[in-house]
């Protein structure tokens, strides 16, 4: 009987149907031994692929079942994403999934998605209509179609920003096939696509932003304690919205100083120290509105407030009293500092629209609430603040964000900066 040429549990190779098939015995994630078969059609392709699986069963679990990119995504989705994620985040790469990844590559075996796959992939849809091919038009009243359902493409590609969203969520979740042995390599890593230039926020000047919180004050508008924090403390649309009248400690004051009158004068200005705590936002994700814990660690830090943020944080209080006694039983207590006049949490949508009216209403040009958080950080850099202190008024997770991103250099700084050279080099 001649001697056994492969060791016990290589596995074999042998004829099958039209060509060749062979089995390794591997180990599965659960733990249970079984043999995963190899196919060809020569007995060298199967040699190469039994080979490449005899390497992979020495390195690990192998897995025998290998999923779709669609079937995994949703597994992907319902029990990573959205258990261990922010629900925007979740709202997010759910959207991008479904709308591009699962329509374009949902049928695919994970084990055998290739770069060129996804390359080819995404080059398809940065020019494709997305009007079209996700028949937006079916979902509009008849007078606002005005892509396929017409017939007059109307080249509806997505951006580069969109095209960078959809390989981050396919990278994510090929990321998890890897940790689950699934997949030996990340291939949406190796895509290549066009750099995304960064957008340069427009930023107010100190006169601009001085003229757009005079006429709120001037026009009464209730959102006009929102905005100072806005601009002077560089808060986030969402964490001006989220505050709560217990997020602020007093350190002594009262809603009047002691026996002084209605408003603080200056001894009780430097008794008191005010504060306030930054930790929560309020979000609207998918029809619901969400106060929930804010964007990062960094961003739950207690800020001491100046004499312009107590004073309207006080008369903001004063004036949300006399909203509830005009409401009466229509009042809900929700604890918000900023509240429509019945006492429900002010819509972030609203709050865009009331600052845009704001801007039109003050004359200044037009800039978005974020805009004005790096309003904030310029005009800091202008007082020469130091950048680690501005890093800690705008509560960045990463010092480099500060540096590169919001704190710009205004164009008033820039000229004096030349101005300066000039004259030094000049004989």
């Amino acid at each position: 009987m001649p001697g056994r040429t492969r060791a016990n549990g290589e596995g074999s190779i042998f004829p099958y149907r039209n060509g060749y098939a062979a089995y390794v015995w591997v180990t599965k994630p659960d733990g249970k031994r079984t043999r995963k078969y190899v196919y060809g059609k020569t007995r060298e392709i199967v040699h190469d692929k039994w080979i490449k699986l005899h390497t992979e069963a020495k390195r690990g679990p192998v897995a025998t079942k290998v999923p779709t990119v669609g079937s995994y995504a949703a597994y992907w989705l319902a029990e990573v994403v959205e258990p261990n994620r922010a629900p925007l985040t979740y709202a997010t790469y759910e959207t991008l999934a479904r709308l591009y990844v699962v329509p374009g590559l949902g049928t695919k075996r994970l084990d055998r998605l290739s770069v060129r796959d996804v390359q080819t992939w995404i080059n398809q849809v940065a020019k494709t209509c997305q009007c079209c091919a996700q028949s937006k038009d079916a979902h509009r009243p008849a007078k606002k179609q005005r892509c396929c359902a017409i017939g007059k493409c109307c080249k509806g590609l997505p951006s580069v920003r969109t095209l960078k969203g959809i390989r981050a969520v396919l990278r994510s979740a090929l990321s998890q096939a890897q940790a689950d042995e699934l997949v030996g390599k990340n291939v949406a890593g190796l895509v290549k696509l066009p750099a995304v230039r960064r957008r340069k926020g427009n930023t107010w000047s100190s006169e601009e932003a001085r003229t757009f919180l005079e006429a709120a004050r001037e026009a009464t508008d209730y959102l006009y304690p929102a905005y100072v924090l806005v601009l002077v403390l560089g808060l986030r649309k969402g964490e001006v919205l989220g505050l709560t009248w217990d997020h602020i400690d007093w350190g002594g004051w009262q809603l009047r100083c002691d026996g002084h009158g209605e408003r603080f004068c200056e001894p009780c200005r430097d008794r008191y120290d005010v504060c306030l705590l930054v930790d929560k936002q309020l979000q609207r994700v998918r029809g619901q509105l969400l106060h929930r814990e804010t964007k990062t660690e960094e961003s739950d830090a207690p800020l001491p407030l100046p004499g312009i943020c107590v004073s309207v944080l006080r008369h903001r209080r004063l004036r949300q009293e006399a909203a509830a006694t005009a409401a009466g039983e229509r009042w809900h207590n929700t604890d918000m500092v900023f509240t429509t006049r019945y006492g429900l949490p002010v819509e972030p949508r609203n709050f865009s629209r009331s600052w845009d009216a704001g801007c039109l209403r003050a004359g200044v040009k037009k800039i978005t609430v974020h805009d004005a958080r790096r309003t904030c950080a310029s005009l800091l850099v202008d007082l020469d603040v130091h950048p680690r202190i501005a890093m800690a008024i705008l509560r960045h997770a990463d010092f480099s964000i500060t540096m590169e991103v919001y704190s710009q250099a205004s164009p008033k700084a820039t000229r004096d900066a030349l101005r300066r050279l000039g004259e030094s080099l000049d004989g």
